[in-house]
């Protein structure tokens, strides 16, 4: 068969002899190959996610099995070439596909804290549609566009041109079976090494979690351990006795959209309290406010569900009294699930009630799918930057947070009754430069030897002196308009600063600090809770009593079983038959209107060079589009915009 094969080759004079000697030798040693290219792979990967060759070899030799294990399942996927006579290419296929997603990752990590997962992909068209240079750069996208051009012309080429496997499918007795038994090992040796803590099933710092167990295996979980799994215990009857129980003692709701209270939630992007940090020395108290605020009013630590990144798994945690513990690996599901399907939450809870539901944030609409998420769980109005007249941003290029402050006040006028207000900040968001970049600090940070660290340490400091003043301003506002209110201040999670439990006072790194503040009596009262359990606390104390979850959070958090219980409604709400309401989802998504203030064009005008437009409630993000092209537009103010005749070709 080697002969005429041979005499085949020669006959068509494609390839030399000595060539094909060659993939006879690749061939014949293939799932050597496989294996020592499988540890490349995973090694290369490692040193893009980490941008740095050093700690991939930190990496290999602190977490040996992980990378062997990360390795085992890139030569695993390798043997899929055996089912193809093109191997050459699809070995290429295969390199290229790991080396690309470890490419992404090392993108992704150098703009923000988490790393790339499986639910990104959900988010793609968002961020191509916001446009922010804060996580991408044109120069970015283009070398991205180029260079997955200049691979798929190389894979054409080998398509053409590479060799192509004449034998039979299967090699020296490796069979198809084989090569599915290889597949199916791949649960059991994973089961295997998450028991023997080689990697984990579970972690809720996700940006730990793949500098720990490799990018191979993290990425993986994030594609295939998804949602939450079925409790064991989960049916009708197990879920109709909680439902009885909570209803057994539930409570009547005395307030309504007339008589109770504005409720404002306020999530604080990346903050801390200084002083909780050790080794962290200033020149004054950074936030004179929130420790004053700490000391008259309900106060405490918040335990949240991400440390560094991770704002929208604590934002979901407190719209929705669910909790982040119970999904896989990775999970977002602002991404997933409530993106396309309408949830139970706080805004819903509070409409039902007679409030108007607001929300609020000084970043990108788009991101994190809130422009969708917000529409399913109940919301009436959504404020995000394209709908502010933002002036002031951080060094960084974040919109400074007062801007949040008139805005705010613009969605208690919204209806004549009170509201709630879901307010996210993002002047505290990382990363944060190693650089000198604040020519004069009101806060001066000491304690810290690495000169690149303390500078980061400053800088974010003085951030987070800087959304303290927002604390006072909106608190200044909120009386001044007289209102009966109850403002949450909290924070989402702890600065991507490298931050362990020893660094902090209270040893956890999961903590952040949370006040709340009123302005009709309410008792001080302060303890720790989780994110999930804090509206159901504020909602307890106003005497309002809605909501399947929170009820739930008020009758049930001391009780032997309350986590179990969480657990099964958590099931049945989210991916179980709904038969705590009766089979069917109650909950519809609502039409959600984009900012408070319309935008109108009163005027259009021109001159010899220009074409001017005038209107009311102008932002720098309005732009003028001739049909569908857009032209590139001059910002003025609020009320002008400016467009080029030589950018109007018609």
């Amino acid at each position: 068969n080697v002969i005429k094969q041979k005499l085949f080759v020669k006959k068509d004079k494609i390839h030399s002899e000595k060539y094909y000697r060659r993939i006879d030798f690749l061939n014949k040693y293939s799932l050597l190959f496989h294996a020592i290219i499988a540890m490349a792979i995973v090694f290369i990967v490692e040193i893009i996610s980490r941008r740095s060759f050093i700690s991939a070899c930190k990496f290999v030799d602190a977490h040996t099995l992980a990378f062997m294990y990360n390795s085992f399942l890139v030569f695993v996927s390798f043997s899929l070439v055996y089912l193809f006579r093109r191997r050459a290419f699809a070995r290429v296929i295969i390199t290229g596909f790991w080396t690309i997603l470890g490419i992404i990752n090392g993108c992704v990590l150098s703009n923000r804290v988490t790393p790339f997962g499986y639910t990104d992909l959900k988010c793609i068209p968002e961020l191509l549609a916001m446009n922010n240079t804060s996580y991408f750069t044109a120069q970015q996208a283009t070398i991205v566009v180029v260079g997955l051009g200049a691979f798929a012309l190389f894979l054409v080429a080998l398509f053409i041109k590479g060799p192509k496997y004449t034998g039979k499918i299967r090699y020296a007795g490796v069979s198809v079976a084989f090569l599915a038994l290889l597949f199916v090992a791949i649960p059991v040796t994973t089961n295997v090494a998450q028991n023997t803590n080689v990697v984990a099933s579970y972690y809720s710092n996700i940006a730990q979690g793949y500098d720990d167990y490799g990018f191979v295996y993290s990425f993986s979980s994030t594609v295939v351990d998804r949602g939450m799994k079925k409790p064991e215990d989960y049916n009708k009857q197990n879920v109709e006795d909680v439902e009885q129980k909570v209803n057994s003692q539930k409570q009547t709701t005395t307030v309504d959209g007339k008589t109770g209270p504005n409720i404002i939630c306020v999530l604080l992007e990346s903050f801390c309290d200084p002083d909780e940090i050790n080794f962290l020395q200033v020149n004054e108290d950074p936030i004179p406010t929130f420790h004053e605020l700490e000391k008259n009013y309900s106060s405490g630590y918040l335990n949240v569900p991400v440390v560094g990144a991770g704002t929208a798994n604590t934002e979901f945690e407190m719209l929705t009294g669910l909790s982040m513990q119970y999904f896989g690996t990775g999970e977002y599901p602002y991404k997933t699930y409530v993106k396309t399907t309408p949830l139970e939450s706080a805004a819903s809870a509070l409409s039902s009630l007679g409030y108007g539901a607001e929300a609020l944030h000084n970043n990108g609409g788009n991101f994190y799918s809130r422009a969708k998420v917000y529409n399913n769980m109940g919301f009436d109005h959504y404020t995000s930057k394209e709908f502010m007249n933002i002036l002031k941003t951080t060094p960084k290029g974040w919109a400074t947070d007062d801007i949040l402050v008139p805005n705010i006040m613009e969605s208690l006028d919204t209806t004549d009754g009170t509201d709630f207000v879901c307010t996210i900040s993002v002047q505290g968001h990382g990363d944060y430069p190693t650089e000198p970049t604040l020519e004069n600090p009101e806060i001066n940070v000491t304690g810290v030897e690495d000169e690149g660290k303390r500078n980061a340490w400053e800088y974010y400091v003085n951030e987070v002196h800087e959304m303290d003043k927002f604390v006072g301003q909106l608190i200044d506002a909120i009386e001044q308009r007289g209102e009966p209110t109850v403002l949450v201040f909290y924070g989402d999670h702890l600065p991507t600063l490298g931050l362990e439990a020893k660094d902090l006072k209270g040893k956890y790194l999961y903590n952040t600090n949370y006040v709340i503040w009123d302005n009709i009596g309410l008792e001080k009262k302060d303890g720790n809770i989780a994110a999930y359990q804090i509206m159901a606390e504020v909602f307890d104390r106003l005497d309002i009593h809605t909501g399947t979850i929170f009820n739930y959070h008020q009758q049930r958090r001391q009780t032997k079983n309350y986590l179990a219980d969480l657990e099964l409604l958590q099931y049945d709400i989210m991916y179980g038959k709904q038969y705590v309401w009766n089979q069917e989802n109650p909950f519809k998504a609502t039409d959600l209107q984009f900012g408070i203030r319309p935008l109108t064009v009163t005027k259009v005008y021109e001159t010899k060079d220009s074409i001017f437009i005038v209107g009311n409630n102008f932002t720098n993000f309005c732009q003028v589009f001739n049909g569908d092209v857009k032209i590139n537009t001059t910002y003025h103010n609020e009320h002008l915009l400016e467009v080029s005749k030589k950018d109007l070709k018609d």
